[in-house]
């Protein structure tokens, strides 16, 4: 499942005398208004240094290739580079007789290198960008590729779409695991039974939010990519690869989450996509952490990179993290609600989840106002008004099936993990079906062994229990004509394909139909008028086994027609974020209730926790999840709530309905409270130092508004005392 790691470290092992020698003539330097960077003669980075404070971040005894190759899993290294400066070009040249041409170039605030050519290629399928090793493990941007700590940042950006985090593994995605990896070795150490990188697996079945977050303490840090690699002995290292995915390739479909209960992985066999990694290019900046964000901003903008903004700002900048309201129930008081409370965005969770079926656009989706049953589009010409995004809960690109693409005839781009042949023709109502071989075909469902399995011939699925593994192979427990398709005669030599299933026991689509879907939604969108939209199985793109490439495709074909149609903005939030949708992503509000925070007493949950380390570390928002008011919350309940938000820069969808807001008889005081803490969220009152004050969990704070641009802070004591006000100014201009 990962690049053969006694390969790649025995091959670097054989350079790092003659590659770790001090500077030479030969050394290509190069800089940014931040950073130094030191290639030597053999194609490797031997220095990254802030040139403000002189302080290398590349570990001695260390080796890092630019560009490394890949075949059948094994790494190539490089063994000479020349420098052409005229060109700004840097040439690798590799044992196996390839030779790379890379663009190098000093663009002020970072360093972007290009692959121009590669030749001969000598049947390498994949370019990997590092590992980069820097001395920085304090923060962990396995997500995006970034290390940091509290001074120095040191990361990459993919500038192509099928330049993608991580090392080059099957599908293309790593699988979610937990480290051993302390946040502060001083406030957290760790106990004599573990170490620095030990490597757990994550919770149980996987079938609810806490089976995927198990372990509380501090120091277990859950891994939702694999763009950084922990390296206890000097800091961590950050990769990323590209693929040749033209060509065919049977891997292991990636079990993105480890859970025990999984068995071994499944087979696939890769379907092809006309994507090749000539061109692959990356970003590399290196520079003070605290201009990290700004930096990462710039390359976005100058390298046409997704630059999704809201009300004139980029959607990571820490201004634009704002509440959500996640309702349910009839509609009449949403608007309202929305205004008082100060919310621009509102998620429908009440309307139940959303699956595409080109035969039945709307689903039945429908508002509730007035006592009546009205379109999407009646609700949305008020919400549009306001200011306030509307929008779907979906299951992305799951497939029921149900759907017009399952039956009676299968659409031909569902996505499939194996093809064969019939040995021997069949008729229509024949259910002893011989295949020309196993072709895994014992393997079960998808990751989770739902147990079950579907094949398309021509037009019609069949479902099946397994295979004989003796001749003639002879599948077993056969249901002829399954979702409502047409069993009819085949002939032998047909091909025989078997679908990915997903882990609803539907169906996903392949790359190239995902575009469709990726049309479907934004025409939907605009249809409705809404602009929200809750991805939820975002991770349903990791079935067809190309990693990242599929949600960034997917991402530009929807975005690209929206704009077509003059949708200004479109606010996503999803059920995971990868590098592959870290671009387009505005919040990732997953899970809720107390195992992601209790703002009664006033604790992290586990889940809550694990989610704080990963985004904070990745330049995204953390989350409390969907907080559905409750009856046992008070006044002070909701200011905990959103104290420990904006400490934390986190976001949230509060929970609400008439009923849950009706029924109580301090809804004025509670709303109140809630704008009073929205308002001065908004105007910016809030330092840098009084945020990690308000970061410790035993702190609770009254907030009180005294004028338009003026609000009073009280420390809350055990015994519900005010302690010493403390005066509050605007900073941002309402």
């Amino acid at each position: 499942m990962t690049i053969e790691k006694h390969g790649i470290l025995a091959a670097m092992a054989l350079f790092v005398l003659a590659c770790c020698l001090p500077a030479t003539a030969q050394d290509i330097q190069l800089q940014t208004a931040h950073s130094s960077l030191r290639i030597n003669a053999k194609g490797y980075i031997t220095s990254i240094q802030d040139k403000k404070t002189k302080k290398e971040y590349h570990p001695k005894g260390t080796i890092s290739p630019i560009l490394a190759l890949q075949k059948d899993k094994k790494p190539i290294l490089p063994d000479g580079a020349k420098w052409l400066k005229t060109a700004g070009e840097l040439q690798l040249h590799y044992p196996n007789g390839s030779v790379a041409r890379l663009k190098a170039e000093q663009k002020g605030d970072y360093f972007r290198f290009r692959l121009l050519s590669l030749a001969p290629r000598n049947g390498v399928d994949n370019v990997v960008w590092g590992p980069y090793n820097t001395t920085i493990s304090k923060y962990i941007g396995e997500i995006i590729s970034v290390v940091r700590n509290d001074d120095f940042a040191i990361g990459m950006l993919g500038l192509d779409d099928n330049t993608t985090s991580g090392p080059a593994v099957d599908g293309g995605m790593s699988q979610g695991f937990y480290i051993i990896h302390s946040p502060d070795p001083v406030k957290y150490p760790l106990p004599d039974s573990l170490y620095e990188g030990q490597r757990f697996r994550i919770g149980g079945d996987g079938m609810n939010d806490v089976a995927f977050y198990s372990h509380p303490e501090e120091y277990f840090r859950y891994m939702n990519g694999n763009g950084v690699k922990l390296e206890p002995s000097f800091g961590a290292a950050i990769t990323m690869h590209s693929r040749d995915r033209r060509k065919p390739a049977t891997i292991f479909y990636p079990l993105f989450n480890d859970f025990p209960g999984i068995k071994s992985p499944r087979h696939m066999e890769l379907t092809p996509v006309d994507v090749d990694f000539i061109g692959s290019s990356i970003a590399l900046y290196a520079c003070p952490d605290t201009l990290g964000l700004k930096v990462i901003e710039k390359i976005v903008k100058n390298e046409g990179l997704p630059y999704i903004t809201r009300n004139g700002k980029w959607v990571k900048d820490p201004e634009n993290f704002e509440i959500d309201m996640a309702w349910s129930g009839r509609h009449d008081s949403l608007v309202s609600y929305a205004n008082q409370l100060g919310l621009k965005a509102v998620q429908d969770e009440g309307m139940g989840e959303y699956y595409t079926n080109p035969a039945d656009r709307w689903a039945g989706k429908r508002v509730s106002l007035n006592g009546e049953k009205r379109p999407i589009t009646a609700l949305t010409a008020e919400t549009n008004k306001h200011g306030i995004a509307y929008g779907l809960h979906t299951l992305c690109t799951f497939i029921q099936p149900h759907s017009s693409d399952v039956q009676p005839v299968p659409n031909s781009g569902l996505c499939t993990v194996l093809k064969t042949e019939i040995a021997s023709a069949v008729s229509a109502t024949d259910t002893l079906i011989t295949v020309a071989d196993t072709s895994y075909l014992n393997e079960s469902g998808g990751w989770d062994d739902n147990r079950t399995n579907v094949l398309r011939i021509g037009s019609e699925l069949i479902k099946y229990r397994g295979v004989t593994t003796q001749k003639p192979y002879t599948l077993t427990g056969v249901v002829r004509g399954a979702y409502k398709t047409v069993a009819a005669a085949h002939l032998a030599g047909d091909t025989l394909s078997k679908l990915q299933v997903n882990c609803y026991s539907g169906f996903i689509p392949d790359v190239q139909l995902g575009d469709e879907y990726a049309l479907f939604y934004a025409r939907l969108l605009h249809e409705g008028g809404m602009n929200y939209i809750d991805f939820d199985g975002f991770e349903s793109f990791t079935y067809q086994g190309h990693g990242q490439y599929p949600f960034k495709r997917f991402l530009r074909v929807m975005f690209g027609e929206l704009q077509r149609l003059g949708v200004p903005y479109l606010r996503v939030m999803g059920s995971c974020v990868f590098e592959g949708n870290w671009h387009y992503m505005s919040v990732c509000n997953v899970g809720g209730g107390n195992h992601m925070f209790d703002p009664v007493r006033n604790k992290w949950g586990i889940e809550g926790k694990d989610i704080r380390y990963s985004f904070n570390s990745n330049y995204f928002p953390c989350t409390f999840g969907i907080q559905n008011i409750q009856q046992d919350w008070t006044v002070q309940t909701i200011e905990n709530l959103q104290a420990k938000s904006i400490a934390w820069d986190a976001t949230y969808m509060l929970g609400l309905s008439e009923k849950s807001v009706e029924q109580r008889q301090d809804k004025q005081q509670l709303f109140r409270a809630f704008r009073i803490w929205q308002d001065a969220r908004s105007a910016g009152v809030f330092d840098r130092q009084l945020k990690e004050e308000m970061k410790e969990e035993s702190h609770r704070y009254h907030l009180e508004q005294l004028d338009a641009d003026t609000w009073t802070l009280y420390r809350v004591q055990a015994n519900g005392a005010h302690g010493q006000p403390r005066k509050l100014h605007r900073q941002r201009a309402a």
